[in-house]
C-alpha cells in the first residue's frame, strides 16, 4: 500500500497581516488578498492537508496517521503528528510573540506539544527585518519595559535576506516583518502568546488579545543567541545543506540540478518544493514536481529518484 509519495493540497488561513504573495509567487488559489497562511503538510486538527493522490485520496493527514500507522513506520503506534509545515506571507508584520515548551503547554494548555521552529526565507523587500530576542534580564526586567511600551528598547531586530534560516526555540520572543515569506517548520502547536501587536484593529475594531503573563511565564532569561552548525554535502547533481539538527526535526535544504537515486533511510520524509520544477519516480513510476508541491515519502518507499533543477526544502523527525 502506497508505494508512492503522498502528494498533499495546502489549508488556507486569513490573517489580519496576510496578502496575495501565496498566489503571486506560488500560484495558489487563495481565498482571499489577506491569506497568510497555507498549512501545507499539516495533521493538525485546526488545519490537515488533503490528499492528492493514489488510494487515499480525498482524506486528510490526520486520518492517514490515526488510521494508517504503517505509512509511518514501525515506530509510529500512536500520538500526534510531530510537525506542521506552512508557507507564511507576511503582508504586515506579525505580532511580537512567544511559544511554550512541551511541558508549559502540557501543563496548562493540555495539547501535546510545545512549538519550537524554524524559518527559511523565501523572499522578503529589501531592508527587511524579523524580530529575534530581547534585552531584558529578568521577568521584572521585562515586565517594566513592557508596561512602558520600551518596544525598541526591549526587541533585538535582525537583518534578513532570501536564503537565510532561523531557529527559535521555545521560549524565544521573536516576530517576521513585514515583507516577507518564509517557509516555517515547527512542532505541531497552535499555542501562540502575543507580547505586542502595534495597537492595531481587526475588521470589526477590536484589538486583539495580547498573553503579557503567559508569556512572561515561558520567556527564556537571558535572551540566548542560537548558533547554528551547518554541514553541506556535494554528491553528483545534489548539493545538501543540513540547516539544522534539534530532538524536533532535522532540515535540509536540496539543490538538484541532474538526478539524484537515493535510499529512504528513515521512517518518512516531508518534501516540500520551493522552487523549479521536475519529477520523482518510485518504483518506475513518475511523479511531476513543481514549485509548490508538498508530499510526503511514506516507509513503504524503499529508494526514489528525483530528477530536474529544483530547490528542495527536506524534513524528517
Amino acid at each position: 500500500m502506497y508505494e508512492e509519495p503522498i502528494f498533499l493540497e495546502p489549508v488556507f488561513q486569513d490573517r489580519i497581516w496576510g496578502g496575495k504573495k501565496l498566489h503571486t509567487l506560488f500560484g495558489y488559489d487563495i481565498p482571499s488578498d489577506k491569506t497568510g497562511e497555507a498549512w501545507v503538510i499539516s495533521a493538525h486538527e485546526k488545519g490537515p492537508s488533503i490528499i492528492a493522490n493514489g488510494l487515499l485520496k480525498g482524506r486528510n493527514l490526520l486520518e492517514a496517521w490515526n488510521d494508517n500507522p504503517t505509512l509511518f513506520g514501525k515506530k509510529q503506534k500512536s500520538g500526534n503528528f510531530p510537525l506542521l509545515v506552512k508557507i507564511l506571507d507576511a503582508n504586515e508584520s506579525l505580532s511580537v510573540q512567544v511559544h511554550p515548551d512541551v511541558d508549559y503547554a502540557q501543563e496548562m494548555e493540555n495539547v501535546p506539544y510545545g512549538k519550537a521552529e524554524c524559518w527559511y526565507v523565501l523572499d522578503c523587500e529589501p531592508n527587511s527585518r524579523i524580530i529575534l530576542g530581547h534585552r531584558a534580564e529578568s521577568r521584572e526586567d521585562f515586565r517594566k519595559r513592557v508596561d512602558a511600551e520600551q518596544w525598541d528598547e526591549l526587541l533585538l531586530p535582525v537583518p534578513v535576506k532570501k536564503g537565510d534560516f532561523f531557529y527559535i526555540p521555545s521560549g524565544t520572543v521573536h516576530a517576521i516583518g513585514n515583507g516577507i515569506m518564509v517557509l516555517e517548520i515547527q512542532q505541531s502547536s497552535d499555542i501562540t502568546y502575543r507580547v505586542y501587536d502595534y495597537g492595531r484593529k481587526t475588521g470589526e475594531g477590536k484589538t486583539r488579545q495580547l498573553h503579557i503573563q503567559s508569556a512572561i511565564d515561558v520567556i527564556n532569561f537571558p535572551h540566548h543567541s542560537v548558533r547554528l552548525s551547518q554541514n553541506a554535502m556535494n554528491r553528483g547533481d545534489l548539493a545538501s545543506t543540513q540547516l539544522i539538527k534539534e530532538p524536533y526535526f532535522t532540515v535540509y535544504h536540496w539543490d538538484i540540478k541532474g538526478k539524484v537515486e537515493t535510499p529512504l533511510k528513515m521512517d518518512y520524509l516531508l518534501v516540500s518544493v520551493i522552487d523549479g520544477s521536475g519529477e520523482i519516480s518510485v518504483n518506475g513510476k513518475a511523479f511531476p514536481l513543481v514549485k509548490g508541491s508538498h508530499f510526503i515519502l511514506p516507509a513503504m518507499v524503499e529508494s526514489y529518484g528525483i530528477e530536474g533543477d529544483l530547490e528542495l526544502m527536506v524534513t524528517h523527525e
